[in-house]
C-alpha cells in the first residue's frame, strides 16, 4: 500500500518569506512579522494619554484595555502577528478652491475596511492550507488591536511626530492590517526613528492638535472633530482650524518630507468617486438622506452620518464667510 505524503511545512525563517510574496501578490504592499505578546510600553502610553483626557469623547478608548495590548487575549494560543500595509495614494489631486468641501484622502474612494479584509482573508486562507491547523482572525481597525504598533515592532516603519506610521518605502499613505495567528512565524526586527529634528507637522498642525512630538490631543484634531465627535456644535477653539475641511484631514501628511517616497495604490476601488475632490460647499450643503446615502454607499464617509456632515459643511461655510463661531467650547461637549 502506498504510502501518503504528508505536505512539508516551512520552517518559521521559510515562512516569514513565503508570507511576504504571498502577500505581495496579493495586492499588498508591505508585510512584516511580529511575536505576539504584551505590548507594555505601548500599554503604558497609552494609559498616560488617556489619563490625560486626550481620547476627548472617544470613551471606546479605554475599553478593553488588557485586549488591546495583548493579542494573545484576542487568539487563544496566538503565536505571531502578520502585519500588512497597502497603499491608498492615487495621483489625483483635490481642488484649492476654498469654496470646495475637502474629504481625507483616505475616503475618497470605496471603504478601506471592506478591501483590505478581502485582502487579509485570502492571506489567511493561504497560511491556513500552508500549515494545516492554523487558526487566525484578520483585522482592520475591526477589534481592539493598536495596528501601528504592531507594524511599527513588525519593521514596517516607525510612529511618526503626527502619530502615524512612517513607511521608508511607502511614506505614510497606507492602510494597516493585521493577522493574529497560531502559527509560528520567524519575527522581524524594528527599524528606528527617521523624524530626526523635523517638525513640519507639528508647525502645519492649524489646530495645534500634535501637542508634543508623538502625542494628539483629539479634542483639537480636526479629523477626530469631523469624524467621531457628535455633538451638535464643532467647539469654536477649533471650529476656526477646520477650513474647509469637511471630513477627516490631510495636513500632517501633506507636509511630511517622507511622502516623497509615497507609492501609487494598485487598488482600483480606492481612485476618488466622481464629486469627492471638486464639489463646492454649497452643493454639498444641498445634499439630503437620499443622496448622501447613494454617493457615499460603501464608503468611510458614511460614518459621521448626515447629520454630522452637515455640520462640518456649516463650520467649513462660516470659516469661508470669516463668520465667527456661535457656540464655545462647553456649550458644544454639553451638546
Amino acid at each position: 500500500m502506498a504510502s501518503v505524503k504528508t505536505p512539508s511545512i516551512p520552517d518559521p525563517v521559510q515562512l516569514n518569506r513565503a508570507i511576504k510574496e504571498k502577500a505581495l501578490s496579493l495586492g499588498l504592499d508591505a508585510c512584516g512579522i511580529s511575536l505576539a505578546g504584551p505590548l507594555d510600553e505601548e500599554a503604558r502610553r497609552l494609559d498616560e494619554w488617556l489619563a490625560r483626557g486626550y481620547d476627548a469623547d472617544m470613551a471606546w478608548m479605554a475599553h478593553h484595555g488588557p485586549k488591546r495590548t495583548d493579542p494573545t487575549l484576542l487568539v487563544d494560543g496566538a503565536k505571531s502577528v502578520v502585519s500588512v500595509l497597502q497603499s491608498y495614494y492615487t495621483p489625483h489631486e483635490a481642488s484649492r478652491d476654498p469654496e470646495t468641501g475637502r474629504i481625507s484622502r483616505y475616503a475618497w474612494g470605496d471603504d478601506y475596511h471592506l478591501r483590505l479584509k478581502e485582502r487579509l482573508f485570502a492571506l489567511l486562507s493561504w497560511l491556513q492550507e500552508t500549515v494545516p491547523g492554523t487558526q487566525g482572525r484578520a483585522f482592520v481597525d475591526s477589534a481592539p488591536i493598536m495596528d501601528k504598533a504592531w507594524a511599527a515592532r513588525a519593521g514596517l516603519g516607525w510612529i511618526g511626530k503626527h502619530s502615524n506610521l512612517i513607511s521608508p518605502d511607502h511614506g505614510s499613505w497606507t492602510f494597516i492590517g493585521e493577522l493574529v495567528v497560531t502559527a509560528e512565524i520567524a519575527p522581524d526586527q524594528p527599524i528606528t526613528d527617521h523624524c530626526g529634528t523635523c517638525t513640519a507637522c507639528i508647525d502645519a498642525c492649524p489646530t495645534s492638535a500634535i501637542v508634543e512630538p508623538y502625542v494628539i490631543d483629539a479634542n483639537r484634531c480636526i479629523s477626530y472633530t469631523t469624524i467621531e465627535y457628535r455633538g451638535d456644535r464643532i467647539p469654536k477653539d477649533t471650529a476656526g482650524g477646520h477650513g474647509n475641511w469637511i471630513f477627516g484631514c490631510d495636513i500632517c501628511q501633506d507636509v511630511c518630507p517622507w511622502n516623497k517616497f509615497r507609492t501609487l495604490t494598485s487598488e482600483a476601488g480606492y481612485a476618488p468617486r466622481e464629486g469627492v475632490l471638486d464639489t463646492s460647499l454649497m452643493e454639498w450643503k444641498e445634499l439630503d438622506q437620499e443622496a448622501f446615502s447613494a454617493r457615499f454607499r460603501r464608503s468611510a464617509v458614511k460614518r459621521t452620518k448626515l447629520s454630522g456632515f452637515q455640520r462640518n459643511v456649516d463650520v467649513a461655510l462660516k470659516n469661508l464667510n470669516a463668520e465667527p463661531p456661535e457656540d464655545d467650547a462647553d456649550e458644544a461637549r454639553s451638546g
